[in-house]
């Protein structure tokens, strides 16, 4: 459901906090969704804005799940055929995000927060970027945090040989960009999501969920038509000193130069509401993983029965991944291995548990490596290979491609019996309720 929707949801279960004494941008907001464990927190009076703020709607795969009405068995089916069949979405000409224009553009009157005192500026955490690949046309969907400079500018950190500095590259160094604050959940997660070459992302976040798009007012992009806001403007070829921010490892990242993004034009919903995320918690770190877990699980569907991915939020959300599978041969465990590796490229370490161990629970799989596993038989290590910058104990020589070593553990139980019990024990369920 929409952003709108969800929080209205939230609010008749009782599940949203509403913060209504004013608070600030500057740290204070950030310390309070700290505190609330990310839980849903809506607040209503922001001191240095009018314009209120939401935050935690995604900070856990149940939530994700509620919002998009997909059972959580269902999930990574659901977001796998979502990859490999997006549908155009529909067009219109009046759109919620279109409700009021304005061509005076003042950043600073929008809730941008400080969130840490790391922080190199106040930074937008949870926009969307639209572009257009100038020469295909087709557009790109994707996040870059956006530190704010001024009343009409930004600095943009664009990951070099991405979708967006790739298209940048083509344009000669200019290029036009929308920036959306405040979207659904199938636009987040679809965003985060890599798809082939040549993909609209809009498109499958239209099969997660109807999503009209409207044409940008002053750029040649159409963007998501239920946004909240929408800043329309251009890449330019200037730069500037981006950073240090916090990254999805929770360490602070560098400083970099980076390109400068002129905003022309604003568009808002009457009575918008800003989305925020915390980076390097739970909201961040699903949004960023999530997308990753189908990708690994159609790649170990082929080669042996798949049940479920868990890329845990221990692991940054992107260097540890959980794989249950139903064992059927000896070599089920590594052949799992060797294909979750291949489903996501930058993932540093994987465990391999059979069907009765709980993903998403670390006791249970930490159980299963003390009961299951064997280092000397059941390890697969893999020497300088390539890895993520997001890693900071791997090579990250500047201007090579980071690489890493890898370590896939088989905690699956044996199929022979060797004259060992593999399997738990448990005792009877019982309604509490009969004996009070």
């Amino acid at each position: 459901m929409g952003l709108r929707s969800f929080i209205e949801e939230l609010d008749k279960t009782g599940e949203l906090t509403k913060i209504t004494k004013p608070v600030s941008f500057e740290y204070e907001i950030a310390g309070i969704i700290a505190a609330l464990g990310e839980k849903p927190v809506f607040f209503e009076n922001i001191k240095e804005s009018t314009v209120p703020v939401v935050a935690g709607l995604g900070s856990s795969k149940a939530l994700i799940c509620r919002n998009l009405g997909i059972p959580k068995d269902q999930l990574l089916p659901r977001l796998l055929g979502a990859i490999e069949q997006p549908v155009a979405p529909k067009l219109i000409q009046n759109a919620p995000c279109q409700e009021v224009i304005k061509t005076d553009v003042d950043l600073t009157k929008l809730p941008i927060m400080r969130y840490t005192d790391k922080d190199g500026g106040r930074y937008v955490a949870s926009a969307v970027s639209i572009i257009k690949d100038p020469k295909t046309g087709i557009q790109n969907m994707c996040f870059h945090r956006l530190m704010l400079r001024d009343k009409n500018h930004f600095i943009a950190r664009i990951v070099e040989n991405r979708g967006t500095d790739t298209a940048l590259a083509k344009a000669g160094g200019e290029l036009d960009i929308a920036i959306c604050i405040g979207n659904s959940m199938a636009v987040l997660l679809s965003a985060a999501t890599s798809l082939p070459e040549g993909t609209n992302e809009l498109g499958m976040a239209n099969v997660l969920e109807k999503t009209d798009v409207v044409k940008c007012k002053t750029v040649d992009l159409e963007v998501p038509a239920d946004a909240e806001f929408v800043l329309e403007g251009k890449i330019t070829k200037e730069k500037a000193v981006e950073g240090p921010f916090l990254d999805l490892t929770g360490i602070v990242d560098r400083t970099r130069q980076q390109p400068i993004v002129e905003i022309k034009c604003i568009t808002h919903r009457t009575n918008p509401i800003y989305q925020t995320i915390l980076a390097g918690r739970n909201e961040h770190k699903f949004l960023m993983g999530m997308p990753k877990e189908p990708t690994i699980y159609k790649e170990v569907g082929k080669v042996c029965q798949i049940k479920d991915v868990y890329i845990t939020p221990g692991g940054c959300s992107w260097l540890h991944a959980v794989v249950q599978i139903k064992k059927q041969t000896p070599e089920d465990g590594k052949k799992a291995i060797e294909a979750t590796f291949k489903g996501h490229g930058s993932l540093k370490h994987c465990i391999i548990v059979d069907e009765d161990i709980d993903i998403y629970d670390p006791q249970d799989v930490e159980w299963a490596i003390a009961t299951r596993f064997q280092a000397d038989k059941s390890t697969v290590i893999l020497s300088n290979q390539p890895g993520s910058s997001l890693d900071p104990s791997g090579d990250l020589t500047e201007g090579k491609k980071a690489t890493t070593s890898k370590a896939g553990l088989d905690a699956t139980a044996p199929l022979v019996s060797t004259g060992k019990g593999f399997s738990k024990v448990d005792y009877i369920k019982v309604d509490l309720t009969k004996y009070r």
